[in-house]
């Protein structure tokens, strides 16, 4: 998936760094990281990919659109649903 330079700018100002998410699902990794595990956004990159540390001390790159995931609120467990409308 590719996102032109107005589509990463704002994944970067939706996700700034120290956003925590959970991931959903991993659709396209041929060694995801196991759904409901708990990271938080390190930074993102010129192609849009969301480049995490996991809570289990794994780092890998979440591509949004294409991975399942959601935002954790903070001072909170609660969840909030994210839904992707960037046009390409």
């Amino acid at each position: 998936m590719y996102y032109n330079k107005e589509n990463v700018e704002r994944l970067r100002q939706r996700y700034p760094e120290g956003t925590r998410i959970c991931l959903d699902r991993m659709n396209d990794d041929p060694f995801p990281v196991e759904s409901g595990t708990l990271d938080m956004v390190d930074h993102v990159d010129d192609a849009g990919t969301l480049h995490c540390i996991f809570d289990n001390g794994r780092t890998l790159g979440v591509i949004p659109g294409v991975d399942d995931f959601h935002v954790i609120r903070e001072g909170s467990e609660q969840t909030e649903e994210e839904e992707m409308n960037i046009s390409m």
